[in-house]
């Protein structure tokens, strides 16, 4: 190819690399169709050369980054443009709203020109090229994915590949008897081919439309109508069909889209004596188209909607070597959910996850827990019938149990395409009402509502613990109910889907602010899960997972390691509080509450979870700490021994010093008492002096008294000596006197008077 100056270099190298399998694909596919295939290729270069330049700048930026969808940072959001905010402009108003809730990608629900009253809910497009006129136009589309863009925002986009409307132009130049275009779709003169493709093709709608074939009065011929009779099956076997819906697809990516939702992909090929389901020509379609995307817009992720059994989700990755879609939605894993609420025992769910876990971690899901669509029972029933499980039986216990028919049941859902002859059918319903929260409040129970509200946000996270991408239903993350409305609207009331598909409610999510509030609750808390999810590279889709065994039917549990993280993660889907039964030898911190937790014997209470994680940094960090903190006791240690001894050596100087000072103090006092003793013997001396003085004194006082008192006694006496010589002398004188008659007697009286006085 003819290689043109500036950024045209860019285009041929990235079509060499790919030429060779581009062109022996195609030839197999269109039978060596040379003018197929060169139209093909120059349609590549053509919207190539189309695309805006800052859509190129993207896809040389994700061209260094192939993996960038695979960020544990990723997070979606499905929503109807009418619904959320009335049309593309509105959309574009309420983006800071997408940014608070952590969405870093918006997948827009079917937004194409299709008519009113036969559009599958958009999936019936009149125009690939054009938006519904009341959502706006393709200009508000291509300034809607600029802003979100700028806002690290990605925008995807669904891609009806089946059919088209019976109003697109190829459909009306068919019915005006253009052979060309008839080639488009499956045309036959009668009903002989389309019964024998009846005898092996499956029916979509075999309710709400019966059949795989209806009849154009137009032209008089039969049409092949998989899905609705308004909605009619492109024919892919013509290249030229291939073609142009290839330049269909690269005119919405050069719009801004960049993720590319491929509906009903496993039905595009037909060919008859098969089911027409999932043939070889669809993945030679896929690989080519993945090809011509990396060629034309590598920016652009392919997402494959695979409604299938488990083993036929899985070819649509491809290989390693040739890979097709980059996502697929994990189909199994939501309907393994829903049954698992329902049956409260996860041995399903952990055979299903053991089976996704041992697939290359290339292979990356979307996760979701509900989204535009029904809940179709593709179960695993080959597992179940171990446990004497039969199909048919079980499919109608789990819409009984989800549309609260069965005793203890609070979940509210309604059927979709009930076929009352194989005893099938698929349920609908919004997560909230489907976990209880409708019948809670409406009971204005609030032991019932907070319950509710657990399990709703159990299973968020449970869906952010999987690997790969998360995407939320617009209305789950504030717990909006089912509307019921659509039973009134002529053109909604036969299917079921619209009750999960109401208008969003911005009343609601103004309560978001009101952590009291269900609203406020519910979002928060899958705030703070997609907070954590991002923060933490366990989340990775690099991560290696497998099944922990938790001995309790009730309890599931997922390991998850990655670069020094590892991560316990229990979800208890029982109403009452279980166990769970695992002895992981680690130190865990619960990363809800950010405090140490044990990894063994779980108590988990009924509807709730627990993220255990352990880091090796965090470990190296604690070891760290504590062979620092061992360090610092150690010093510490040491210290308080110095301060001990420097404290002892203190003690025993203070002692001698005190010893000393007391001694000192002894001598002083000792000097004092003497000099106080001297001195009192001074004092006593001159004391014992003044009082000897005193004594002598006294004494001298006395022996003069004494003296005195003598001489007075003497003198006294003297007095009465000379009193008597007196007495006597005048008794004497009286007794000469009294007579001289009794002379002898008065002489022997005399002497007796006279010894007397001798005695004297």
């Amino acid at each position: 190819m003819e290689v043109r100056a500036g950024l045209t270099r860019e285009f041929a190298e990235r079509l060499e690399k790919r030429l060779d399998e581009l062109k022996w694909l195609y030839a197999e596919l269109y039978h060596n169709d040379e003018n197929a295939f060169r139209y093909f290729l120059s349609m590549l270069e053509r919207m190539y050369e189309a695309r805006p330049e800052e859509l190129k700048a993207l896809d040389r930026e994700r061209e260094q980054s192939a993996g960038w969808y695979r960020s544990n940072e990723v997070l979606g959001m499905m929503l109807y443009t009418n619904c959320f905010a009335g049309n593309l402009r509105g959309v574009r108003e309420k983006l800071p709203y997408l940014k608070e809730a952590g969405v870093t990608y918006i997948h827009l629900m079917p937004l194409l020109a299709s008519p009113k009253g036969r559009s599958d809910g958009g999936y019936a497009v009149a125009d690939f090229r054009q938006v519904e006129p009341e959502l706006g136009t393709m200009e508000d589309f291509a300034a809607l994915a600029s802003d979100c863009h700028k806002s690290g925002m990605s925008v995807c986009l669904d891609f009806v590949m089946n059919h088209t409307s019976e109003d697109h132009e190829w459909a009306r130049r068919a019915r005006a008897g253009e052979k060309e275009f008839q080639d488009r779709y499956f045309f036959f003169d009668n009903w002989n081919i389309p019964n024998d493709f009846d005898r092996t093709v499956p029916q979509v709608f075999p309710t709400t439309a019966p059949g795989n074939f209806s009849w154009c009065n137009e032209v008089g011929k039969v049409v092949m109508t998989s899905f609705y009779p308004y909605q009619w099956d492109l024919n892919y076997a013509n290249p030229t069909v291939f073609n142009d819906m290839t330049e269909n697809l690269f005119f919405l990516c050069n719009q801004g889209a960049d993720i590319i939702r491929l509906d009903a992909v496993p039905y595009i090929w037909k060919s008859l004596g098969t089911d027409c389901r999932n043939l070889p020509q669809v993945h030679t379609i896929v690989r080519i188209m993945r090809m011509a995307a990396e060629i034309v817009c590598p920016a652009t992720q392919i997402l494959g909607e695979v409604v299938m059994k488990p083993s036929q989700v899985v070819p649509y990755f491809g290989t390693l070597e040739k890979p097709e879609c980059h996502m697929l939605y994990n189909v199994t894993t939501m309907a393994t959910t829903w049954h698992t609420v329902a049956t409260k025992d996860v041995r399903l769910l952990k055979h299903q996850l053991g089976q996704v876990f041992a697939l290359p971690k290339q292979y990356t899901f979307l996760n979701y827990l509900r989204c535009h669509d029904d809940i179709g029972w593709g179960l695993d029933f080959g597992f179940l019938k171990q446990f004497g499980i039969d199909e048919v039986g079980h499919k109608r216990f789990l819409n009984d149990c989800l549309r609260g028919y069965f005793y203890g049941s609070d979940a509210r859902g309604e059927l979709y395409n009930d076929d009352p002859r194989l005893g099938d059918a698929r349920l609908c319903g919004t997560t909230a009402s489907l976990c209880g929260i409708e019948a809670a409040e409406y009971e204005g129970n609030v032991w019932k509502l907070d319950r509710a509200i657990r399990l709703h946000i159990m299973l968020h996270a449970f869906l952010f613990t999987q690997s790969g991408v998360p995407v939320i239903y617009s209305g789950d993350e504030i717990g909006q109910l089912n509307d019921y409305g659509y039973h009134n609207d002529p053109y909604k009331w036969d299917d079921s889907r619209y009750l999960h598909r109401g208008a969003f409610s911005w009343d609601e999510a103004a309560l978001r602010k009101d952590t009291e509030s269900r609203e406020g609750r519910i979002f928060n808390a899958l705030r703070k899960l997609e907070t954590l999810r991002s923060a933490h590279p366990v989340f990775l889709t690099a991560a290696d997972t497998w099944i922990i065994e938790t001995y309790n039917d009730h309890v599931l549990g997922i390991g998850r390691y990655y670069d020094g993280e590892k991560l316990v993660a229990l979800f208890n889907f029982s109403p009452q509080d279980e166990t769970a039964w695992v002895n992981e030898p680690e130190d865990y911190t619960d990363l809800m509450t950010g405090e140490s937790r044990r990894a063994q014997a779980v108590g988990i209470p009924a509807f709730d979870f627990a993220w255990l994680l352990w880091s090796r940094e965090e470990e190296e960090k604690r070891e760290k700490e504590a062979e620092a903190a061992a360090k610092e006791a150690e010093k510490e240690r040491k210290t308080a021994e110095k301060k001990k001894a420097a404290e002892e050596a203190a003690q025993k100087t203070a002692k001698k010093e005190a010893e000393v000072k007391q001694a000192s103090k002894e001598v002083a006092s000792k000097k004092k008492t003497e000099k106080v003793a001297e001195a009192k013997t001074v004092e006593t001396a001159e004391e014992s002096k003044k009082s000897d003085e005193k004594v002598s004194e006294a004494a001298l006082e006395q022996e003069a008294a004494t003296e005195q008192k003598a001489a007075e006694e003497r003198k006294a006496a003297e007095e009465a000596a000379r009193k008597t010589v007196e007495a006597v002398m005048k008794a004497e004188d009286a007794a000469k006197k009294a007579g001289k008659a009794a002379q002898s007697k008065r002489a022997a009286s005399g002497t007796k008077g006279k010894k007397k006085g001798t005695k004297k």
